[in-house]
């Protein structure tokens, strides 16, 4: 006699690219950090991620602005 087979349900992730704007990023930095991130770091995080991108993507790379020294965010004139 065969088992049946049983699904298990699988929680999915979004996989749904979003604009990567200044008011998401913000909102990111709000719910992640409690804080807001100056221009010069919300600039980079637009710079490395393009126009759209994942809210995971946006979460790790908000998080990750934090920890970056000053040096490698801001581009110099």
């Amino acid at each position: 006699m065969k088992a049946a087979a049983v699904k298990i349900p699988v929680a999915r992730k979004s996989v749904a690219k979003i604009t990567v704007s200044e008011g998401n990023i913000t909102k990111a930095a709000m719910r992640l950090l409690s804080q807001r991130l100056v221009s010069s770091e919300i600039h980079y995080v637009q710079r490395v991620l393009g126009t759209t991108a994942t809210q995971e993507d946006i979460d790790t790379n908000v998080l990750a602005v934090r920890k970056l020294p000053w040096k490698s965010i801001v581009i110099a004139d």
